[in-house]
Formats: structure tokens, sequence, C-alpha cells
């Protein structure tokens, strides 16, 4: 195993032990073992996902004085605020891999076509996994719009050996960078962990966001697992109720392996409880093939999940490509 880690060198933490990374205590433990993932695969159920779904591109207005949001696909969305452009984990590759020829592939077209994006002032970027951090992507915002990338430690030195005059403000857990004078990005725990290659697994940090912009409060949860709960308790009490929390419902199945590392829909309902959130959007879901169930199975859990509670489906929507939320 590595002696150093090649992404981040800072002082001890809560959640850093010197090399590593760590979810808050308490929480279930992340990593698996090789014979784990021989285990999950040995038993894929036959779940095939359409080779293609249909999307008709928006292009979206130049600003919004209001609240907008643009579902792009996966966990990216446009998120238009107070007169600024704000991109979540921007993934436009046909790919979630590292590989153009192998791994993930997406079965719907970006919702927005590259070209035809707004003039981008920011991006928030959760972790380092392929289907969330895009450095094809990221190059060509870079040359486009050098927006803000505000993203946990260590995903900077991945991102600047890439791209050296890329704009970036990495931070930890706690932290906050302003991205206007009346809109701020503050990084907050999740559950979850880091890896662009097979030596270094939780080397990078990883986190949501909370956007506070002209009086309002969106949350980002990037990747997420649900575990004890205690993360959107603590949410709650320190940032007040969520306007408009941006919620993973896919990639979840098998439980016994997923867990800890990815929300299935009722815990996602479960997360909205706790932030007291006025509007949930479903995120995460029917764009890359990564884990067991069928494309539609998380719109059906979700369905289920809100009627149990009795909470009325407009108060948590999951989003298709190209559809468009005002709030």
């Amino acid at each position: 195993m590595p002696k150093r880690n090649p992404y981040y060198n800072g002082p001890l933490s809560d959640h850093f032990d010197g090399l590593r990374f760590l979810n808050p205590a308490g929480e279930p433990e992340t990593d698996r073992s090789l014979s784990d993932v021989l285990r999950w695969r040995r038993n894929i159920p036959n779940n095939p996902w359409p080779a293609a779904v249909p999307v008709v591109p928006v292009r979206p207005a130049p600003r919004a004085e209001g609240v907008r949001i643009t579902m792009v696909g996966h966990a990216t969305l446009l998120i238009q605020i107070a007169g600024l452009n704000i991109l979540t984990d921007p993934v436009w590759s046909r790919r979630a891999s590292p590989l153009s020829f192998a791994g993930p592939r997406r079965v719907n077209a970006p919702g927005i076509a590259l070209a035809d994006l707004p003039r981008i002032d920011a991006v928030l970027l959760s972790h380092n996994h392929y289907d969330h951090l895009d450095m094809a992507t990221l190059r060509w915002l870079h040359r486009r719009h050098d927006p803000l990338i505000i993203t946990p430690l260590g995903n900077d030195t991945i991102i600047r050996r890439r791209i050296p005059a890329a704009r970036l403000a990495p931070l930890d857990w706690g932290e906050s960078a302003p991205i206007a004078p009346d809109a701020q990005a503050h990084v907050v725990p999740a559950l979850h962990w880091s890896s662009r290659r097979p030596r270094d697994r939780r080397m990078a940090l990883w986190g949501g966001f909370m956007l506070r912009a002209a009086g309002r409060l969106i949350y980002f949860a990037g990747d997420t697992g649900y575990g004890t709960g205690a993360i959107f308790t603590r949410l709650r009490e320190e940032f007040g109720p969520v306007d408009i929390a941006l919620l993973p419902i896919g990639a979840y199945d098998p439980r016994w392996f997923m867990a800890a590392q990815h929300t299935n829909p009722a815990e996602a309902v479960a997360i909205m409880q706790h932030l007291d959130a006025k509007l949930a959007l479903g995120i995460h879901w029917g764009t890359f093939k990564l884990t067991d169930e069928a494309r539609e199975d998380p719109l059906r859990q979700l369905a289920e999940a809100l009627s149990a509670q009795g909470i009325d489906p407009q108060r948590f929507i999951a989003m298709h490509p190209a559809q468009v939320v005002e709030a």
C-alpha cells in the first residue's frame, strides 16, 4: 500500500488520518474487499437497460433571476439562481470511465448540449469518481467559461495536473467559498469514498454542498449513503430548512454492497424529511448503468416510498434529462 497521499498533505483531523480520509464516526464502513466485488459480480441479475432513451435537449436562458434547475443527466444539473449559472458534477462524456471504449455508457443524451450552456460561473464538484469528475468536460468548460471549481480537498490536485490554470477552491467539510457577493457554497459531509485508480482509495475527500444564494438554500448531496441519518439531522440544525434538495435515488442494488455508499429512494425520502426540504429533486439515476437495478426501478420505489409516507409526489420529483424545474 502507498505510504503517502499523492493528492493531499494536510493536518490530521477527525476525518483524515494522515493518509486517507474517513467517513464520520459511527457511520457504516464503505470499503469493500475483492471477494465482496467478486461475490457481487457473480450474482448480477438479468436487468438489461435500453440501448438509448430519447432526449430533446433544451437551451437555457443566459441568466435567471429566480431559481431554475435543468437536468443534464446523472448528477449533472444546471442551477440558475440570482443571476448565477452553476453546474454540479459536470459529465458530458459518453462513458463514465477512464477509457473511451469501455465502462458504463450513457443511455440518454445530455439534457443541454455543451455548446448551448450559458456562461458558467462555478462548478460544484463532489468527488473524484468517473461518473462525477469528468476531465474532458472540465477541460472544455475551462477553455470556454473558466469557472471557479469548488471541490473537497485533494480533488484540486487531480484537476490541476490536467488543467494547470484552473480556478480552484479546495475545501474541507465545514468550509465555504464565495461565488458572488450574495452566494456562498459550503462543503458538507457525505457518506461515500473516493478513487481514481486501484491504490488511491479515500485519498481525496468527498462531500455534498449547501448553496446559499439570494436568501435561498439548495442542498446538492453528490453521492451519499444514508447511514444512521445523523449527518442530515446535523445539516438541518446547522443550516436551517432547505428550499430544494438534490438527492440521489439510483445505483443502490445489491443493498448488502451499496447501502453504505448510495441511497435508495426510500432513504432519499427520509433525507428530505431530515432536512425539512420544501422540494426534493431525484438525481443519479437512469443515465449510466452502474449497479443491478432496472432502469425504471427508482421511479417505482420513489412512488412507493412517497405513498407510504403520505407525501405529495410533487414534493419529490425524479428528474429526467432536459426537465426544468422553477421554484
